[in-house]
């Protein structure tokens, strides 16, 4: 019998572009290449799909970020059909044979908010991770914490700026923030990643800089109210059958390379933050963390895997503050490192999330 066929999918129109190559990198190397045959497919920041080049580059080297290398065979998935076709312009497209599984170590618009799921749903492909509207709530901070506190969850307060509502009420909107959140506040991007576009405010000028500084990423911005506490993130991952998902053991990260707050220097690049497994915590706290990842994971309808972050406050109060449905995805991204703390390895966890890929029913879940 042959073995299913793989294609990590990377890359992407967004600025987590590089972020997603070095997750790929990290998964391409993990893959039982006895047990499955794997196709890289990379997706350059102009939208093109292509074969990865046999030197694609997956991590930083020498400071510098890694792309799509655009050389290899352009690809296309026709709707319909899982099979993939190369074209070359003047060439006849040659049929590379059926997928089974979609990996998308993805990161960001157009990527891990739905969108790309809504693509592979309707080529009929079955997919790693959450569906479209998972994927598309948890990408959109603003309708995450809606939900998130619907379902009874501790959220922290905020305010929704919407593109409209900046440009033609930005006094409002900058009262209605003060008003409801006061100073200091954190104002991010509601739809983006990697700590991308993020910034701190401390009065009316840092703030409305704030707000033009992450629209600069995207049109819809947050503005958060500080919250003082420890960062304890736990990650969730679907079981098999009818089981209840599972919650790895929590653990604490801590800026370690001077900056105030996690930006994506903190997070990806070397000596910028540590990782505490397990949390210094107590036991009842922990338990109650993972409970709560668990809510978290199943109010949105999650499928795969998800990382959830928590502030861990001085009075031992719990406050949810993201669900991340495609969390970073190298071997030392925090993910990972909770699950192979709990006794999952990093190969074992890609194999686990391919084999509930591959066992899902393909179109509605």
């Amino acid at each position: 019998m042959s073995k299913p066929r793989v294609a990590v999918v990377f890359g992407g129109r967004n600025s987590e572009h590089a972020v997603s190559l070095m997750g790929a990198g990290s998964v391409l190397d993990a893959i039982d290449r006895s047990k499955y045959e794997v196709i890289p497919i990379g997706i350059a920041q102009d939208g093109r799909w292509v074969l990865a080049a046999s030197d694609q580059r997956f991590a930083i080297e020498e400071g510098e970020l890694p792309v799509v290398d655009t050389s290899g065979a352009a690809l296309a998935l026709p709707s319909g059909g899982n099979s993939l076709v190369a074209y070359d312009p003047g060439a006849i497209p040659v049929e590379l044979g059926t997928v089974d599984v979609v990996f998308p170590v993805m990161h960001g618009p157009f990527a891990e908010d739905g969108t790309i799921q809504g693509l592979l749903e309707m080529a009929g492909v079955r997919y790693v991770g959450s569906g479209v509207l998972a994927s598309a709530v948890g990408m959109d901070k603003a309708y995450m914490k809606t939900v998130l506190a619907a379902a009874g969850l501790p959220t922290g307060r905020f305010v929704a700026v919407r593109d409209r509502d900046w440009r033609l009420n930005r006094e409002l909107v900058l009262k209605e923030a003060e008003e409801q959140l006061g100073y200091p506040v954190f104002v991010k991007p509601a739809r983006a990643g990697s700590s991308q576009g993020i910034s701190k405010a401390s009065d009316r000028a840092q703030l409305e800089q704030a707000v033009e500084f992450a629209r600069q990423h995207d049109p819809k911005v947050l503005i958060e109210a500080a919250i003082e506490g420890r960062e304890i993130e736990c990650a969730v991952l679907e079981s098999p059958g009818d089981e209840p998902a599972a919650a790895s053991v929590p653990g604490e990260v801590k800026v370690e390379g001077g900056q105030e707050f996690f930006d994506f220097e903190a997070k990806y690049y070397p000596d910028q933050m540590s990782l505490t497994v397990p949390a210094d915590i107590p036991d009842e706290t922990a338990e109650e963390l993972r409970a709560l990842a668990v809510r978290a994971f199943e109010a949105l309808d999650c499928e795969g895997l998800s990382r959830v972050d928590f502030f861990y406050t001085p009075d031992g109060r719990l406050i949810l503050n993201e669900i991340n449905t495609m969390p970073g995805f190298t071997s030392l991204s925090v993910a990972p490192q909770l699950w192979a703390a709990t006794g999952v390895p990093y190969a074992e966890l890609v194999d686990r999330l391919i084999q509930l890929a591959l066992n899902r029913p393909a179109g509605l879940r």
